[in-house]
């Protein structure tokens, strides 16, 4: 046996040793800060890593170890994982997935090449990214671009069962990962833009066989709801109240679909996720609160039934899909401790609720640019509970179809995209890269056809008006008072997602392909280095061989590089941001590349 194989035997014993059901490996692999084994960290999505040789004294000595080509040019999201001795990495479409050996300089153990159709690439809105892999029992679980779920031997490769999630000929994709919970794999849909009606499935882990199906919108038997027993804001949801927000059956076009993060408590049983914008764009086109778009989702990762829901932009008129990260922590909130989960919604509002009933706790802007509403009605007793309140001048709605509305701050890329937030337990503060990008929108009527654009809007994107002239800021945010603590502003947007430390220390990383360092407590930047190409992907961290290492993916694109990605130039391409970040392409250029941290030996 080869020392490389004898390292992947070592690294996965912790799996083979642990209960069989997929919660508890996970659980056993995330609990050890030596490895990397979930996207966002571990179930509480708080990025946050306990590993502290890297510190805020030291992280200005760090150099690159080493670095990884993974032969694909688009943006690359996510990040490796980091199981025992084998680091997996993901690439994005074709989506291949490589086994690397850490205790033989990196030898590539197994390689998988999915077959794919191109004609994929043609209905994928934003970009080919894939925001990475997930690990449980001893496999590697993938989920392509064209819906395709597969369970890889995470030893050999080999596949072990595969399903299809949805069907690309409709406009459904995937650029998310997956979450796996207990003995079931959870996985979402993309596809908003082409009238996709949205969903969560669970799928059995042992062979791939469906367990339930969520939908986002229509009748309560496909959502998973009792009307008795799931809440909104503390009350009954009511029979039938998907249906009675949509015209007709617009819900079986109506979006709400599910390419985000999902969470987990594991003490509470719920699952926690978000659903994205209503299609179309042309809000006009579809009347009522267009429920349950916009909504943050808990639910019971066995059967999949609804314990409460939290719309927080209804009947959108800004593309302000709803997706992003909830991080679960426990805060002190009025001197009261409180189990918490915290949204970076990409309205521009920061929320805090209580993560077992919902209760709507925080709810402030995380830019001051933000102006398309004036604030988040806060007042139990007013109909307006829990509804941002519009501003007219910004409501593309109220303009009236084929109208330019201006000056609308946040541009739909949002304050933040999916790029994950982190928190330190240790700071009691939130990580935060974000977009400070407004935007003119002019809606115009569309008509649905399977499998085509049903947009409905022009969009021209540009940086915040009398502010610092950049279009990002990384910020430290205060979630208890729903306030910045500290800001540092930015070129372009931050679309990375950020890594807290134990170290004392936070890194990011930027478009223009800085991996920084930055001091927890006051932002101060430690460190930074330029990697070969902009950065998209998320930071992670893991230690090999009493050595503590940071990562991180460069390779511009997401829907902010679409542009350089996709080889546009019209400016209104890319749904308004290839105008908008025209300017990138004098500071980077495509790649592809996984590149290693460390300190000196």
């Amino acid at each position: 046996m080869t020392k490389g194989m004898l390292g992947l035997l070592a690294g996965l014993l912790i799996s083979a040793a642990a209960p069989s059901m997929a919660n508890d490996s996970v659980k056993a692999i995330t609990s050890d800060a030596k490895q990397w084994g979930m996207q966002l960290g571990n179930y509480s999505g708080n990025r946050y890593s306990e590993l502290n040789q890297i510190n805020k004294d030291n992280v200005g000595k760090l150099q690159a170890a080493w670095t990884f080509s993974t032969g694909v040019l688009r943006g690359h999201e996510g990040s490796p994982l980091v199981i025992g001795d084998v680091m997996y990495v993901h690439t994005p479409f074709p989506n291949i997935v490589y086994a690397l050996d850490l205790n033989n300089d990196g030898k590539i153990l197994w390689k998988y090449v999915p077959e794919q159709k191109p004609e994929v690439i043609g209905v994928m809105c934003c970009d080919t990214v894939y925001r990475g892999l997930a690990y449980a029992d001893d496999t590697i679980f993938l989920h392509q671009a064209d819906t395709t779920l597969v369970a890889l031997d995470a030893k050999t490769g080999k596949v072990k069962w595969s399903v299809v999630n949805g069907d690309p000929a409709k406009g459904e994709t995937n650029t998310a990962t997956v979450t796996v919970i207990k003995d079931k794999v959870l996985v979402g849909i993309s596809g908003g833009e082409y009238g996709v009606r949205g969903h969560l499935t669970a799928y059995n882990i042992k062979d791939g066989s469906m367990a339930w199906r969520a939908y986002s919108t229509g009748p309560d038997k496909d959502m998973l709801v009792d009307p008795e027993k799931t809440t909104v804001l503390g009350k009954p949801i009511g029979a039938d109240s998907s249906l009675k927000s949509w015209e007709g059956d617009q819900w079986q076009i109506g979006g709400g679909t599910t390419w985000g993060w999902l969470t987990y408590d594991p003490d509470l049983n719920l699952i926690y996720y978000g659903t994205g914008n209503p299609s179309t764009w042309n809000p006009s086109q579809r009347p009522g609160d267009n429920k349950w778009s916009m909504t943050i989702m808990a639910r019971d990762p066995d059967t999949g039934m609804a314990k409460w829901f939290y719309q927080k932009t209804p009947h959108d008129e800004w593309d302000f899909d709803g997706v992003n990260e909830n991080i679960l922590a426990d805060i002190d909130i009025g001197g009261k401790p409180r189990k918490v989960l915290v949204n970076f919604d990409r309205n521009g509002f920061g929320y805090t609720l209580d993560r077992e009933t919902g209760e709507l706790l925080v709810a402030e802007k995380y830019d001051p640019a933000v102006n398309w509403a004036t604030k988040v009605e806060m007042d139990p007793n007013s109909d307006q509970y829990g509804r941002p309140q519009v501003v007219k001048e910004f409501s593309t709605e109220q303009n009236g179809e084929d109208t330019n509305s201006t000056g609308i701050c946040p541009s739909a890329l949002g304050t933040k995209d999916q790029q994950p937030a982190s928190y330190s337990p240790k700071t009691k503060l939130f990580y935060v890269p974000t977009n400070h990008v407004c935007m003119d929108y002019e809606p115009f009527r569309v008509s649905y056809a399977a499998g085509q654009p049903y947009v409905g809007a022009t969009l021209s994107m540009y940086p915040a008006p009398n502010s610092h002239g950049g279009m990002g800021n990384f910020i430290a945010w205060d979630a208890a008072e729903g306030k910045i603590k500290w800001s540092l502003p930015e070129q372009f947007s931050v679309w990375s997602g950020a890594l807290a430390t134990a170290g004392d220390i936070v890194f990011y990383g930027t478009l223009e392909g800085y991996l920084k360092a930055v001091d927890s407590e006051t932002g101060k930047e430690l460190y930074k280095f330029k990697t070969p190409s902009g950065i998209i992907g998320n930071v992670f961290t893991y230690e090999h061989g009493g050595k503590q290492y940071v990562g991180v993916l460069s390779g511009v694109g997401g829907w902010a590089g679409i542009g350089l990605a996709a080889g546009l130039t019209n400016p209104t391409e890319g749904l308004g941001a290839v105008g908008g970040y025209a300017a990138l392409s004098d500071y980077t250029a495509l790649g592809g590349t996984l590149t290693v941290f460390k300190l000196p030996d």
